[in-house]
């Protein structure tokens, strides 16, 4: 199917960063033609007044957690696992799990979000995917692993060769499916919840496959003591001690690094996944995000989990990257250019797809989003830079439409592959059974 998009602004994010008026034809999946356009296609969408910007990256966000939103509010980290998240977790069933990945998926592309880096829970995983193949998110997405630690339910305490087990048979069943917009990616939740064996085996079996590892790291100071009390050290030193540190291990938030830690990313590549929503929300801190990228660390962004943030919207994380930085290192410390850079080229790099998305590009997969800005909240529109706009003012609700693999998946605001009349009721229902199951108290 063709699809001409005609007479928008285009904000490519190519080498030379050009913006300008014009046409964005999609054929086959791909972008095939900007700038005039003269093919007939199958349908045509006006872009007339709007901005055409490469789809949003969030690198790294919860599918099975978007149910549990408004649940687990005014906690730290610890707290917030112990006592809400991971009960909830481990009273997921399969709709439940399903329903909540098409929540999160639906709430996303309503905000121009066209590509994830996702980590399940321990069960149930299988149906999170299967909502993702249906409803056309780009992802990669993996069992969460975790057999160690205090206040883990045992509804999420796995032992370990079974944990390693499941996740291979996932892997081997949904690596590369869809024609490889959906990807595989080993997920240990964080050294607080598993072993060393675990770990390390991880590490081998991500090279063996060629998939990625995403984790978390660093995001808590009670965090960090348990790891040194229970490893000898903080936590980058220990993941680089046992192998797992590189350019294909992704780690969520990464706020209390000292400059050992920061030279340890730096050296070996690691990616860091910047939350900044969620770590003001859970009283984690503020990571160092200007000093990574002085030294060289790849950034880019995700919103996390709704429980933690209570909403999945880039643009809110991308204003919020921007402004914590400002008081801290100056005005122009976290400039809008670059922020936007972050939640779009800096996530096809994190994901290892540079050279198909984060920019609209001859050739390029057809992940994109139209945006009108002709409203009250950024107007005036003339002689403002576009960066600017779409960083500081513009809102997920001024997304018009999403497309993801060269299909629409959101347009005119309607979302086109899930019904969501049908996922507003059944997460609703959901959420009833599972705090019950999770003995959580509802409201």
């Amino acid at each position: 199917m063709k699809i001409l998009i005609k007479n928008g602004t285009i904000v490519t994010m190519n080498t030379n960063r050009e913006v300008f008026k014009g046409d964005l034809l999609i054929e086959d999946k791909l972008i095939k033609e900007i700038g005039q356009v003269t093919k007939t296609p199958d349908k045509i969408i006006d872009a007339t007044g709007k901005i055409i910007i490469p789809g949003l990256i969030q690198t790294h966000v919860h599918l099975c957690q978007s149910l549990f939103r408004g649940q687990a509010d005014d906690l730290e980290l610890l707290d917030w696992l112990r006592q809400k998240i991971w009960p909830l977790e481990g009273a997921h069933d399969a709709e439940s799990n399903y329903y909540s990945a098409m929540l999160g998926c639906g709430e996303m592309f309503k905000g121009g979000t066209t590509a994830i880096i996702d980590m399940e829970t321990v069960n149930f995983t299988h149906e999170a995917i299967t909502a993702i193949k249906e409803n056309g998110m780009r992802a990669i997405t993996g069992k969460v692993m975790m057999d160690y630690g205090e206040g883990v339910p045992e509804t999420l305490m796995e032992d370990t060769d079974e944990s390693i087990k499941k996740s291979v048979d996932l892997l081997e069943r949904w690596h590369n499916a869809e024609n490889g917009r959906i990807m595989y990616a080993f997920s240990p939740r964080f050294v607080v919840s598993c072993t060393e064996r675990l770990l390390t085996e991880v590490g081998k079996l991500a090279q063996q496959y060629g998939v990625k590892i995403h984790s978390h790291a660093s995001e808590n100071r009670g965090e960090i003591q348990l790891v040194e009390a229970d490893r000898g050290m903080r936590n980058i030193v220990y993941l680089d001690k046992i192998g797992l540190t590189g350019p294909d291990l992704i780690l969520a938030h990464c706020i209390w690094l000292n400059e050992e830690e920061l030279d340890i990313l730096a050296r070996t590549g690691t990616k860091v996944a910047h939350c900044p929503s969620c770590n003001l929300k859970l009283a984690s801190g503020i990571a160092k995000i200007p000093a990574m990228i002085a030294k060289g660390i790849h950034v880019s962004i995700g919103a996390d989990g709704a429980p933690c943030n209570n909403n999945l919207d880039q643009f809110v994380e991308m204003r919020t990257a921007a402004l914590i930085q400002k008081p801290i290192h100056g005005p122009t410390s976290m400039p809008a250019p670059l922020v936007f850079e972050l939640a779009t080229l800096g996530g096809a790099k994190a994901m290892g797809l540079e050279d198909q998305i984060g920019s609209l590009e001859l050739g390029k997969k057809a992940d994109l989003a139209i945006i009108d800005l002709d409203k009250l909240h950024t107007s005036p529109t003339e002689t403002v830079d576009v960066y600017s706009q779409l960083v500081y003012q513009a809102k997920s609700s001024d997304v018009v439409t999403t497309i993801v693999d060269g299909k629409v998946v959101m347009d005119d605001r309607k979302l086109i592959t899930i019904d969501e009349t049908d996922v507003r009721k059944k997460c609703n229902e959901a959420i009833m059974r599972i705090a019950k199951r999770a003995g959580i108290e509802v409201k």
